[in-house]
């Protein structure tokens, strides 16, 4: 079993999802918190989503070492990491100003502007670098990018991972 968790830059305490009865958005305390728990109650894996506080053209918080899930992998890494598989959600449409999953090749909102795949599966690359760097166990790709699954494993070759 893993638990799905979310992890929220900006918050003072948990907050609830109303689409999701019963889910918060943590904090990296209530977090860590969380998952000692889940690891008490032997659940052996946690996948993570962020929340970024700030939101870019490119989801440029998804790479950040300091962004929220790469804090929250560092934590939960010395707390955890060695009873329970740490896992992150590989994805930039939380971090982008527009909500797409991929980098844009013109301005949102034009008819004309598209994903452009290539400088999305850069991005991938570093996200999955900076996520295993952080902690990370396995990396989860959640968009659908042609050849991420080999743009991953490439950057994280090349990284030593």
């Amino acid at each position: 079993m893993v638990a799905p968790l979310f992890v929220r830059e900006g918050i003072d305490s948990p907050q609830p999802i109303a689409s999701l009865p019963g889910v918060m958005q943590h904090t990296r305390a209530s977090l860590r918190e969380e998952v000692r728990q889940l690891a008490d109650l032997g659940v052996k894996g946690v996948i993570l989503f962020g929340v970024p506080s700030v939101k870019d053209e490119i989801g440029s918080g998804a790479f950040d070492p300091n962004g929220i899930v790469q804090l929250a992998l560092q934590d939960l890494a010395g707390d955890v990491g060695d009873r329970m598989v740490l896992m992150a959600d590989l994805c930039v449409d939380e971090y982008t100003s527009h909500g797409h999953c991929g980098v844009l090749d013109g301005p949102a909102g034009d008819p004309n502007t598209s994903v452009d795949n290539d400088a999305t599966l850069e991005v991938y690359g570093r996200i999955a670098v900076a996520q295993a760097n952080a902690g990370a166990h396995m990396v989860a790709p959640s968009g659908m990018m042609d050849g991420q699954v080999g743009a991953i494993r490439a950057a994280l070759d090349g990284a030593g991972h």
